[in-house]
């Protein structure tokens, strides 16, 4: 039994100092690569894919028994068609299955064959660019779809949302749609933005609040190459004579009362009765100072009030102690910095 403890730590440390060496020896943690699918015919019959549509530059298998000047890879054209051998009239195969164009192919060949065996397979998927999902996500992806995917499957895929995602979510089309499908229409932005300059992408906003409820309007079907971008939340700061001097996420409409009570609440020296905010006002270089009775809020005598991204809420101390301030201010920053820069955006694909 000792012997086989020390085999096995042996074999875990070994297996520890090779992936370290993968990583590079930065010390950073690298996101796993997930195979983005090979050309290879054997790949693709894993996958199981029964409604896979075609389109150009996807290549098909075609074997015909007994018949081998029939057998190769067909190609399907930017008209989106293939050409079998010895067959003068192409067969259409845009936005159509293996199954759908195989009959055709039989037809075809029945003319020259008595009762053709045939077989026929999808080799490689070019038609369709990945999707590629970042910003506000646990793990940024491209996606390669082989099938209809929509913006929670999408969502899903890249390990769900963090706790910075705001209310908005972009979606980037870069791709015409290709197969058209009634489910697509289904969806409704909250807003659009359609450029007028030819050179531009247009967009589509939806609402992550809307999707997380089900609503089936927030939840479009993701076309090919679009780009999907989870907004991050903005912030606002809570600093002074509070439990826990931090920033927070600005959410659904955060007021003040629920900002305080999400840092712990007010300390005992906190004054209440002047709460300041501080907030930035467009083309002011100086911010806007407003005083608050937090007590008057507290005891429904006065409106709470609505936060808006970057304001400072700073709670003073009966002391008026600027050297508090100023420390929580730097140990709130970082608390709770988030680096958003320098994601990895992982290969991924959905079956």
């Amino acid at each position: 039994m000792k012997v086989k403890s020390v085999l096995l730590t042996l074999a875990l440390c070994g297996l520890a100092s090779a992936a370290l060496a993968q990583d590079g020896g930065s010390g950073a943690p690298q996101l796993p690569v997930v195979n983005a699918g090979s050309s290879g015919a054997s790949s693709l019959d894993a996958m199981g894919v029964k409604k896979y549509l075609l389109g150009p530059g996807d290549v098909l298998d075609l074997r015909v028994y007994n018949e081998p000047q029939f057998n190769g890879p067909l190609t399907v054209d930017d008209e989106g068609n293939i050409a079998v051998p010895f067959i003068e009239a192409p067969i259409p195969a845009k936005c159509r299955s293996d199954r759908e164009i195989k009959a055709d192919v039989v037809k075809a060949l029945s003319k020259y064959l008595n009762k053709p065996q045939v077989s026929l397979r999808v080799i490689e998927a070019k038609s369709r660019p990945p999707a590629v999902v970042f910003g506000a996500v646990r793990s940024p992806s491209r996606v390669q779809m082989q099938r209809r995917v929509k913006l929670l499957d999408l969502l899903a895929t890249s390990g769900g949302i963090t706790e910075s995602a705001g209310g908005d979510i972009q979606v980037f089309h870069t791709e015409p749609v290709m197969c058209p499908d009634p489910e697509e229409l289904a969806a409704v932005p909250t807003e659009s933005y359609r450029p007028s300059d030819p050179t531009q992408v247009g967009y589509d906003i939806y609402s992550l609040r809307e999707l997380k409820d089900g609503k089936q309007e927030a939840n479009p079907v993701i076309r090919p190459g679009d780009i999907v971008i989870v907004q991050e939340a903005q912030p606002v700061y809570v600093t002074g004579a509070v439990r826990m001097p931090t920033s927070l996420y600005l959410k659904n409409g955060m007021q003040l009362k629920q900002a305080i009570a999400m840092v712990g609440g007010l300390s005992k020296d906190a004054k209440a009765s002047a709460v300041i905010i501080w907030r930035k006002k467009k083309g002011q270089a100086d911010p806007e100072k407003m005083i608050v009775d937090y007590n008057d809020i507290k005891k429904e005598k006065a409106k709470d009030i609505d936060l808006q991204p970057y304001d400072i809420v700073e709670i003073p101390d009966n002391s008026g102690s600027k050297v508090n301030f100023l420390k929580n201010i730097f140990m709130g920053a970082l608390g709770n910095s988030a680096n958003v820069l320098g994601q990895t955006v992982v290969p991924r694909i959905i079956y």
